[in-house]
């Protein structure tokens, strides 16, 4: 009888290990593991890629199960730089700038697709007397930041009629703060010039009455320099090629939407301006500020290399720059 109760014992240990065990197996094997990709942006025209992807869903169609899509708004390059060396971010639209400042310091970054060119507006406070280039100097403009894509292209423009910012010896003052907040500083007369990113060009146009000084095709590289560019890092691109290929696929997706459907994309923006920044753009605003702008996956290297050029020759970089392995075009042939 002891011999039967023990071996019953013993039986209902092994059968309760094993229960155990499979238990255990079960959960491992059937749990997946659900990775997240954040993707950064504007609330600029610049970026209007980036909101349609999200609106429409291309990033969740292109990634598919097993990813979970969140996005990252920033007031400026410098944050968003920061989020994607931390590894906060893993993809988004910047401005070549900081993208270009960043790898100089030694930043894992890589140009992977364009996504738009033009829309810098530089623009004079109605009373500042500015009427020209010429009455410039003397003046104080503001741009996002010290160095920024807006500040590169204003500064080599400015340079080339030989007038120069304080910071290199010139007499322009400079100062800097969110695009969305130039109209109130307009007002304040805190500043007299601003090189504003679209659309925020337009709204100091339209509600302040500020005076046009230099069009978005005639500022420095307006033309065919990347505005906005798709980065991601380098150790991305190494351990998840595939996903890496998605995203620009879901990009591509949002650029030829834009193409086909340009006042639905135009509604989309409003809606998505308003809820970054709480202000809600007039449709006329919209409207010019996107006849100043061109959405491109393609990247012009030589626009690069030449814009980089110019940053280190107006000392925003400390040397002459080599751009040849910052830009990666494999995923957009």
């Amino acid at each position: 009888m002891k011999r039967i109760l023990l071996l019953m014992t013993t039986l209902v240990t092994v059968l309760g290990i094993l229960a155990g065990c499979g238990s255990s197996d079960a959960s491992t094997n059937g749990k997946s593991e659900t990775k997240k990709v954040v993707i950064g942006y504007f609330p600029n025209i610049n970026h209007v890629p980036a909101m349609i992807a999200k609106e429409k869903g291309f990033y969740e169609e292109q990634l598919g199960d097993g990813i979970t899509i969140e996005y990252q708004t920033f007031p400026d390059g410098a944050s968003f730089m920061t989020a994607l060396k931390t590894g906060d971010i893993q993809a988004g639209l910047v401005g070549p700038g900081p993208a270009m400042n960043n790898y100089t310091n030694g930043a894992d970054v890589k140009m992977i697709a364009g996504g738009s060119t033009g829309g810098t507006v530089v623009l004079a406070r109605k009373g500042s007397g500015i009427e020209s280039v010429e009455d410039i100097p003397g003046n104080t403009f503001i741009t996002p930041r010290v160095g920024c894509t807006h500040d590169v292209q204003f500064e080599t423009f400015m340079k080339e009629q030989g007038i120069e910012s304080e910071r290199i010896g010139g007499t322009m003052r400079h100062q800097t703060g969110n695009p969305a907040q130039y109209a109130a500083m307009f007002e304040t007369g805190k500043i007299d010039v601003a090189v504003a990113p679209e659309p925020w060009g337009s709204v100091l146009e339209q509600e302040t009455g500020a005076k046009v000084i230099i069009e978005a095709d005639k500022v420095s590289f307006g033309k065919t320099l990347p505005a906005s560019v798709l980065v991601t890092s380098g150790e991305e691109i190494k351990n998840n090629p595939e996903l890496i290929q998605k995203i620009v696929d879901a990009h591509k997706e949002a650029t030829a939407f834009i193409e086909d459907n340009p006042e639905e994309a135009k509604e989309i923006t409003i809606k998505d301006i308003e809820n970054i920044t709480g202000q809600k753009l007039e449709k006329s605003v919209v409207d010019s500020a996107w006849k100043r702008i061109g959405f491109t996956t393609e990247l012009d290297d030589d626009a690069v290399q030449e814009f980089a050029n110019s940053s280190y020759e107006l000392k925003f970089l400390k040397e002459q720059p080599d751009f040849s392995n910052l830009i990666d075009k494999q995923f957009i042939k």
